[in-house]
């Protein structure tokens, strides 16, 4: 059964460093074959797809969030991370991990259960 698990500051001060880690367990090799990334529902809007790495490392990013986030993820430790520099209080919202598949359109099969996180002084 897979499994993943969002974690990090639910608070974060104007300017500084957002950081989220997200452990995947279970499925064995079947998560590999997985993007692992981010969605994010800032409150009253819509869900928003952030991004997504590759097992070889490779990136993708929604255009609007590329200049403003990045992305990695750690095989050996099954973790994807996500840090946002400079947050500002527009990036206020419930963050999810969530392992895609890719079909003209990212499709997230796995989710977690989701992080508020807080911008604001």
């Amino acid at each position: 059964q897979v499994q993943l698990q969002e974690s990090g500051p639910n608070l974060v001060k104007p300017s500084q460093t957002l950081s989220l880690t997200c452990t995947v367990s279970g499925g064995s090799r079947t998560t590999d074959y997985y993007y692992w990334g981010w969605i994010r529902q800032p409150p009253g809007k819509g869900l928003e797809w952030m991004g997504a790495v590759a097992y070889d490392g490779s990136t993708y990013y929604n255009p609007a969030l590329k200049s403003h986030i990045s992305l990695s993820r750690d095989t050996s430790q099954n973790r994807v991370s996500l840090q946002t520099d400079s947050a500002t209080p527009d990036d206020t919202a419930v963050y999810y991990c969530a392992l895609f598949k890719f079909d003209s359109t990212w499709r997230g099969d796995y989710w977690g259960q989701g992080t508020q996180v807080t911008v604001s002084s």
